[in-house]
């Protein structure tokens, strides 16, 4: 197969969809890699790098999208995007199509095989690809929002684990039993902060009570909940997450009013359209505004800040489920691996993932009809 690995153009995106180890993984499977210059700087991998292993440099995003069969990538493609890819061309990427009705309808128009990391299961139901970037955003919310907090960004200047005689601050997570909730969990804590972890379960946040040393509170989330917490937060990281939909509004624009003056949100659900009713995506340069005296951060690709762990790490995860896609072809890759056949949004211009076709109100193409056919 003929992979493709295009620069990513998001603003202020560094990652790149394979790293040199990756692509000579692929190669030596007998696939040939088309890399488009420069596409690894932003990781710290140059072309020599590339070409060493045995990969082939083309100078343009053009010809990149016209010669592959799969396009590996990390972030969504853009609207100048749209029009390169082809029918029947496997897309292998984050999509977080809930939150992009012009790519979603781009893709069916297309007629792209598109597969969405942040779907893909493993065999007990868990993200295994989304699982590193949201570990890195998790562990980055708290890092940002006590940036934020100081003074010289609107903030409360509120140092988080406080000093001897002085409260620490006062973080709120919302689903901290995710893989993003529970590392902002960890961070949080390691920072000597008080945090009040919400969730509809605790069974790895429970594991953090041994280091907790008290300052941890585990609440069941519903609306009281969150209110009467976030009232008295300096800090709320926003993770939750329904996979493939769009994130549900757990903070509503009312209740900004009843936060201090100066506190911080760091919405991680952005890249599913935000968790509050207040969110909209911003980016590296100009991370933050202020909403009813409320900063809030709203970075769609968080990950992208750290690109040399966030690529090397992605890479790990979507590494396996790529190959299987190379060396059987998709259909077959998704016959042996139900969790993989679960990444699969769209295909022959209809959607084939359920909450996405429930959302946009369009038809379902079961997975099981599409990889049952020659």
């Amino acid at each position: 197969m003929i992979i493709g690995v295009p620069k990513e153009i998001k603003k202020l995106e560094y990652r790149v969809g394979l790293t040199p180890l990756s692509a000579k993984t692929y190669i030596q499977a007998g696939h040939q890699v088309l890399i488009q210059q420069d596409a690894g700087l932003g990781s710290g991998f140059t072309n020599e790098e590339y070409i060493k292993v045995g990969c082939k440099i083309l100078s343009t995003i053009q010809e990149i999208y016209a010669k592959a069969e799969m396009i590996i990538k990390v972030k969504e493609p853009l609207e100048e995007e749209f029009n390169l890819l082809r029918p029947n061309q496997i897309l292998y990427t984050f999509l977080h199509l809930a939150a992009a009705k012009p790519l979603t309808d781009a893709l069916l128009k297309q007629k792209v095989t598109a597969i969405a990391y942040e779907t893909i299961k493993d065999s007990n139901g868990r993200l295994p690809v989304l699982r590193p970037m949201s570990e890195v955003a998790g562990r980055l919310a708290v890092q940002e929002g006590a940036k934020y907090l100081e003074k010289s960004y609107g903030g409360r200047g509120v140092l988080l684990g406080g000093i001897p005689g002085v409260e620490p601050g006062h973080v709120v997570v919302l689903g901290a039993n995710g893989y993003a909730g529970f590392n902002a969990t960890q961070i949080a804590l390691g920072l000597q902060a008080k945090v009040t972890a919400i969730d509809v379960k605790f069974n790895q946040v429970e594991t953090l009570l041994p280091i907790a040393n008290g300052r941890l509170t585990m609440l069941i989330s519903n609306e009281t909940n969150i209110l009467n917490s976030i009232q008295h937060a300096d800090l709320v990281v926003s993770t939750v997450l329904i996979p493939g939909d769009a994130a549900p509004k757990l903070i509503k624009r009312s209740y900004l009013k009843m936060m201090p003056k100066g506190s911080v949100i760091v919405d991680v659900a952005i890249d599913q359209g935000g968790s509050t009713e207040t969110s909209k995506v911003t980016y590296h340069d100009q991370p933050i505004y202020e909403v009813d005296g409320v900063i809030h951060y709203c970075v769609a690709n968080m990950p992208g800040a750290v690109p040399r762990t966030s690529t090397i790490g992605l890479n790990q995860a979507t590494l396996p489920f790529g190959l299987a896609i190379a060396n059987l072809g998709f259909k077959e890759a998704m016959k042996k691996d139900p969790g993989l056949a679960s990444g699969l949004n769209t295909y022959q211009g209809k959607i084939t993932f359920p909450a996405l076709a429930q959302l946009f109100k369009l038809p379902l193409l079961s997975v099981n009809e599409v990889i049952s056919k020659p």
